[in-house]
């Protein structure tokens, strides 16, 4: 021991990595049966099936998982499933409403401006003392 290294702050040797982090995105249907496949293919108690674990980075339920959704639908089941909400299918009918409300939404801001116009011109045609004809009433 040399005087400068104090020897209980010396840190041991990081051990070399033997095991591989699980996947996060999952394995294909091909990987999931082919690990099944081998883990299978070993007997119980079999030091090598935990090895193929660590080696692969699956546990023991995934194993049983896959075991059940071969039984229940074999390679197709076993796929990936993508995450999140089914998309649902388009309404024609929502679609036209809300076009429609979009529309009318437009409409409506078209109108007022048309009708501010027209305040505007009958307020000017006053103060120029304008005689604005009459419109034919609907009467006729």
């Amino acid at each position: 021991m040399s005087p400068d290294r104090e020897p209980w702050l010396s840190l041991p040797p990081a051990p070399e990595p033997t095991e591989v982090r699980p996947r996060i995105n999952g394995w294909t249907a091909a990987e999931k049966l082919a690990i099944l496949t081998e883990y299978e293919s070993y007997p119980r108690g079999d030091p090598r099936r935990g090895a193929l674990l660590r080696r692969t980075g699956t546990y023991t339920s995934h194993i049983s998982k896959w075991r059940k959704q071969r039984e229940r639908g074999a390679l197709d089941r076993l796929a990936p499933q993508p995450s999140g909400r089914k998309p649902q299918p388009r309404d024609p009918l929502r679609d036209e409403v809300e076009r429609l409300r979009k529309e009318n939404a437009r409409l409506q801001e078209r109108l007022q401006k048309a009708e501010t116009v027209i305040e505007i011109q009958k307020k000017v045609a006053q103060l120029l003392g304008v005689v604005m004809p009459t419109p034919p009433s609907a009467d006729r």
